[in-house]
């Protein structure tokens, strides 16, 4: 009868508990976006500016604390304020909507402002994890929560961007996931439709743009033209040292031919001189600063999961996105796959998008740090495509156990 009673008990109160749980949860959340809208503010608000500057002068580039003075001012003038303002208007949100689970908030507030006034007396340094000092960079920037190498982008990639604090959903929201201001953008296929909608949009939006082309013409728009031929791809090697972001763009459309000659072009254009240049870009990667600053974005089509009345074409972007998902499971920094429906183009007659439409929607798309960018008139891609990608990387991460020396392992032993 006991253990029956329990059950019964356990049945009545368990939705209650779920429920309490699931508030406290959303405390936490409303939480840190009351801290992400409150740095955001001091970013933009003269008064908590010069509040906010103190946090910003407080960090050398590995994150070592200027000196122990400034790091204790940093905690009183910003950290306090800030938790200080996240326990007013959660408990202003409590009280007015009368929800008692909200003053988890409150009590999350106030455990954020202990630490900063602990740290401001030396102790709980630390707690600090997104500043833990002295370190290399130790993983690319996570996609659901903010980690070292993410925050590290606010301090020394752009300060007006990179805002939130646990959750990135606040920078995803504002279009600040992704700084493209002055940074060093090559887009290979630079002379074709799409790459030149890539390198007008770029620079539109402040980026430095290099056109990548085999016929050495020059692009509009592009800081530098490049001019290299697949299986020349380690010739790049130097100047890839300078690239911020690479975009692998080019391609060739055999259309219905199924020669050798075709077979060979098809495989080797789409596929294997992409993969060469992408590892090519990868091994210039270092755990300093390039970890959190350099990404590639590869254009692999919609034709990964759709068809594209073009067999080889087909087949040889097939085999460049599961490349590219390969080596998504250990790459040194960030890999986007642009995912694109037809558009009309020399390669492929039958497009109705517009090329500078869809360049547009890949930066907005990027801003918002989408890593599988899907611009497409198709709506059975926007369903085929996540689940094929989820598949094939947890199959990937599964059985792939292979390790990649890197020059960046070397350089940050050596640095």
């Amino acid at each position: 009868m006991g253990g029956f009673e329990l059950d019964e008990k356990w049945v009545t109160y368990a939705p209650q508990l779920l429920l309490l749980v699931v508030w406290a949860l959303v405390a936490v959340f409303l939480a840190e976006m009351t801290r992400d809208f409150y740095h955001f503010l001091s970013h933009q608000w003269g008064p908590l500016q010069r509040l906010h500057n103190w946090h910003h002068r407080a960090y050398k580039k590995d994150f070592s604390p200027i000196s122990t003075e400034v790091y204790r001012q940093a905690q009183l003038r910003n950290d306090a304020p800030e938790a200080i303002f996240m326990m007013v208007v959660l408990g202003t949100m409590a009280a007015l909507t009368g929800v008692l689970s909200l003053w988890f908030g409150v009590a999350y507030s106030a455990a954020c402002l202990g630490a900063a006034l602990l740290r401001s007396r030396g102790l709980l340094s630390g707690s600090d994890i997104t500043h833990e000092p002295g370190v290399p960079l130790s993983g690319i920037p996570s996609y659901w929560l903010v980690n070292r190498t993410y925050h590290w982008r606010h301090h020394f990639d752009d300060t007006n961007a990179y805002y939130a604090g646990l959750f990135p959903i606040s920078d995803k929201l504002l279009g600040t996931a992704l700084s493209l201001k002055g940074k060093t953008v090559a887009v290979t296929g630079a002379s074709g439709t799409m790459g030149r909608a890539l390198i007008k949009v770029l620079a539109n939006a402040g980026a430095k743009p290099v056109a990548l082309t085999t016929s050495g013409a020059q692009v509009p728009g592009a800081v530098k033209t490049l001019t290299w031929q697949a299986g020349q791809e380690l010739a790049l090697q130097n100047a890839l040292h300078k690239v911020d972001i690479l975009i692998i763009n080019h391609g060739v459309n055999v259309m219905a031919a199924c020669s050798p000659q075709a077979i060979e072009q098809s495989l080797e254009v789409n596929a294997l001189s992409g993969w060469r240049l992408m590892e090519t870009f990868l091994e210039t990667v270092d755990n300093r600063t390039g970890r959190a600053t350099k990404e590639v974005w590869v254009n692999t089509s919609e034709a990964e999961v759709n068809p594209a009345f073009s067999p080889l074409y087909e087949v040889s972007k097939r085999l460049m996105g599961d490349l590219v998902n390969v080596r998504r499971t250990n790459a040194p920094c960030i890999v986007r796959k642009l995912v694109l429906g037809p558009f009309k183009s020399e390669l492929n007659p039958y497009g109705v998008m517009g090329a500078e439409a869809i360049a547009r929607c890949i930066l907005f798309l990027a801003r918002r740090d989408i890593r599988n960018i899907i611009v497409t008139v198709n709506p059975l891609t926007y369903l085929i495509f996540p689940v094929k990608e989820a598949v094939q990387a947890a199959y990937f991460r599964l059985f792939l156990k292979g390790q990649h020396e890197r020059a960046w392992d070397r350089a940050g032993e050596q640095g």
